[in-house]
């Protein structure tokens, strides 16, 4: 994600001497728009509600599986990302309306939104590729699942991923500062974010960024479509067998979950891995723009894993139903019968009335 709320910030971190090529900056700033201001609370808004059920759906006594702990586990790492990208709306939001409040919130807020984003985006890759190998595990090596997967083992991985994955992010929050500089003219104080000098540090940066895109893109996607083509072909091979009908749909569903994935976080590994940076230090507006899109898509994946429950895993939905439709359903019989309760006396008020006139 990037936000720019004035000219100079564009320049701002860029190496000394360079300028930035304007010549796709209204492409970018159409971009930024679309993405920020409409695509972001499309997705996030509703992303966040949903996973908020999904937890809460996964947390009955019924659901407590080994599979259930990863994907509670995703849930919450993608919430993150969800509530990170709802500041990034409501700063861009904030740009259009108060330009000088919306300079000093990026200035302040943008150092640590680059950690949340790259914290919850390791985390999120490494927890579904825990769901593949579960999954592999299962499908493809039965008689082992039942000593490997269990409930307390797939918290303990999950635990695991979160604190690695949240060590190999730290670096990414001392990669820009915030510096205060005063207008004497007009007496006002702007806010601009600068690359540090460990980050100015050209051998740390290459191989720091190297080494996290590939634990954040490359080496999940690589294992992903590893497991889902064995996992596939186990599939197909042992379709026939009804009595598995259901841990097939379990299987499937988990498919989907990785197969939508790798879909949404490709454009993200190959705009990382052949473009560079594609931040906030970022010179080509067009790198810029393509990067609001696939930022888009990582969203769009934080958000769209409780559809696919709902369309694939009967038990989630049922589970559902029994949390939430009970539920309605009771406030709907109260108010049908409070309704006709008042029905009732009002009649019977009335027909007291005609009575005594009578």
């Amino acid at each position: 994600m990037q936000l720019s709320v004035s000219e100079n910030n564009v320049t701002n971190c860029l190496p000394l001497g360079k300028a930035p090529d304007l010549k796709y900056k209204e492409f970018y700033e159409t971009s930024q728009f679309i993405t920020g201001l409409i695509l972001y609370p499309t997705i996030c808004i509703p992303g966040i509600l949903a996973n908020m059920i999904t937890l809460i759906v996964l947390s009955k006594k019924n659901m407590l599986t080994s599979t259930n702990a990863f994907l509670s586990a995703l849930a919450v790492s993608d919430s993150v990302k969800l509530l990170n990208d709802i500041i990034y709306f409501s700063v861009t939001l904030l740009s259009k309306t108060h330009k000088a409040e919306a300079n000093k919130a990026f200035g302040y807020i943008y150092p640590y939104a680059h950690f949340i984003f790259n914290m919850s985006a390791c985390i999120s890759s490494w927890l579904t590729v825990a769901v593949a190998a579960e999954r592999y595990i299962m499908v493809c090596h039965p008689v082992r699942a039942r000593l490997i997967c269990s409930r307390s083992r797939a918290i303990t991985t999950s635990a695991l991923i979160y604190f690695v994955m949240t060590c190999v992010a730290i670096p990414s929050a001392m990669r820009y500062k915030t510096i205060l500089v005063v207008d004497q003219d007009t007496n006002s104080t702007q806010y601009f974010v600068e690359i540090t000098a460990l980050w100015q540090n050209e051998t740390f940066a290459s191989a720091y960024n190297w080494v996290q895109n590939f634990l954040r893109c490359n080496i999940p996607l690589l294992i992903l479509i590893t497991l889902n083509t064995c996992i596939i072909n186990s599939i197909r091979k042992s379709r026939a067998n009804k009595r598995n009908s259901a841990r097939h749909r379990v299987t499937i569903m988990m498919v989907v979950v990785m197969v939508t994935f790798i879909l949404c976080i490709t454009p993200d590994a190959i705009m990382t891995t052949f473009f560079g940076y594609g931040y906030h230090e970022e010179e080509d507006f067009l790198v810029k723009g393509i990067r609001e899109y696939s930022d888009t898509l990582l969203a769009l994946n934080a958000a769209v894993n409780f559809v696919i429950y709902c369309l694939f895993s009967r038990t989630f939905v049922k589970n559902f139903e029994a949390l939430f439709c009970a539920h309605l359903k009771k406030k709907k019989t109260e108010l049908e019968e409070e309704t006709y309760r008042r029905l009732s006396e009002s009649t019977a008020m009335h027909r007291s009335k005609r009575g005594s006139a009578v």
